[in-house]
């Protein structure tokens, strides 16, 4: 085997063997034809000459092997360095099986997926947490809080376009022909069989809120219908980016998680229609009322009305529930940045959503009446449960401090007392929109009628 062709050929050994050809070739040379005939004719003098030749040729390869075993020793140092390079590595991720930073091929793989962010990117939990710890400085730093978008019924409505009624068919007509309401807004997407509706205001909410939080989308959808909608939401990619996050992304089946958000929980708000989403962070989340454009959509939910579709309507931009929302968050954002005393880094965004959530009904004092069935305790009953959290004291029975009974049926025995003792008396609709709207709501809208049941 040739030097060129052993184990340790590499670009440095490229010098063995240059080196070597080079006292080949002076070795030829000393002993040449014509340097031997010329010897040969000084009596007697080719034995010297030919004894000084070998003697010059030894000198000359024991200093070829100890330029070889020099840079042999080298070049298993520097193997040895990355040997204990890589036995010292934490790996903080990976892509496929190979970690980033040392190259080597890793056998048992731990932490989390990202692959919305580069495909096959894994990151190990202590990596997370450094990032998270840096990220989070450097948008402090802006002001800027994280804020992760759900899309269906949150920020548009998409409906498969064989599911349209024949009501629906105008929305099939040409862009310049249909309602001013739905220009700009309305896309028909052949190539999925789809058409989509954004849900009005909805340009003005991600440009206001781009301003004063790191905005994630994050769907229960595919990833292509994600970076589809994504790419109506935001052509240029000025507000998303690349953290577009769909179900191929999550870590549990049919849950979302704030564990492939590189953003600290306590600093991060979560705008969805889902509830039961988010089991593991409710207290971040900001519930929205659901945007039903199409028929298909109210269908899903099992309303019977008719759709803003059908009525050729839709929300109101400067009353709806987007503009409602970006209030809300400006409100969130001044009291954490601005209100709050004590280092930033120690604020959760959380505490100040209770709180604010706190104040909507705080002074009012609830009784329900025929709306929690007798067999459910009644403090475990949802819509108790959202009378405390929006701040109203909850009472099983009516006294003099009661300010609203909510009921279905104005025919009760509590509904007659509240009638009687010049009450507020309030459809359970009215607690839900306090919810959504996150502030106490005219209770004139929410009137409850009388129907032939009289019992309490």
């Amino acid at each position: 085997m040739s030097l060129a062709e052993s184990p340790v050929h590499s670009s440095s050994s490229d010098g063995f063997a240059g080196l070597l050809e080079r006292e080949l070739e002076s070795g030829s040379s000393e002993s040449s034809p014509d340097e031997g005939d010329k010897a040969a004719d000084d009596d007697g003098s080719d034995v010297e000459s030919e004894s000084r030749i070998k003697r010059r040729k030894v000198e000359n390869l024991e200093s070829l092997e100890e330029t070889i075993a020099s840079t042999s020793q080298g070049l298993s140092e520097e193997k040895s360095e990355a040997t204990a390079i890589e036995d010292m590595c934490a790996h903080p991720g990976s892509f496929g099986d190979m970690c980033f930073l040392c190259g080597q091929r890793l056998i048992e793989q731990s932490g989390v997926t990202f692959g919305y962010i580069h495909k096959g990117l894994r990151l190990n939990n202590d990596e997370i947490d450094r990032l998270r710890n840096t990220d989070i400085k450097k948008s402090l730093n802006s002001k800027k809080l994280y804020l992760v978008l759900d899309l269906d019924h949150t920020l548009l409505n998409s409906t498969q376009l064989n599911h349209m009624t024949a009501e629906e068919e105008y929305l099939m007509s040409p862009p310049d022909s249909l309602p001013d309401v739905l220009k700009g807004s309305l896309f028909r997407l052949d190539f999925m069989r789809m058409m989509t509706k954004l849900r009005p205001f909805i340009r003005t909410f991600l440009k206001e809120a781009s301003e004063i939080f790191e905005m994630y989308v994050y769907t229960m959808g595919d990833r292509a219908y994600a970076l589809e909608m994504a790419k109506l939401l935001d052509p240029k990619k000025e507000y998303f980016g690349d953290r577009v996050i769909s179900r191929d992304d999550g870590t549990q089946k049919h849950q979302k998680g704030l564990d492939i958000v590189l953003g600290q929980e306590s600093a991060v708000l979560i705008l969805d229609d889902t509830e039961n989403a988010w089991i593991k962070h409710k207290d971040n989340l900001i519930l929205m009322e659901r945007y039903h454009f199409f028929r298909s959509s109210c269908a899903q939910f099992g309303f019977t009305c008719e759709s803003l579709s059908e009525l050729k309507s839709d929300e109101s931009e400067p009353e709806g529930a987007l503009a409602n929302v970006l209030d809300l968050l400006k409100r969130i954002h001044k009291i954490f940045f601005y209100e709050l005393e004590g280092n930033l880094i120690d604020r959760d965004v959380r505490q100040v959503l209770k709180t604010i959530r706190k104040e909507v009904l705080k002074g009012c004092k609830v009784v329900f009446s025929r709306i929690i069935p007798s067999k459910v305790q009644a403090d475990s009953h949802h819509l108790w449960k959202m009378a405390e959290q929006l701040g109203a004291i909850c009472s099983t029975e009516v006294d003099l401090s009661v300010t609203h009974v909510v009921a279905l049926d104005a025919g009760t025995e509590k509904s007659r007392w509240a009638v009687k003792q010049n009450k507020f008396l309030v459809h359970p609709l009215w607690l839900e929109a306090a919810n959504y709207m996150w502030r106490k709501q005219p209770e004139e809208k929410f009137p409850v009628t009388e129907t032939k049941s009289k019992t309490q």
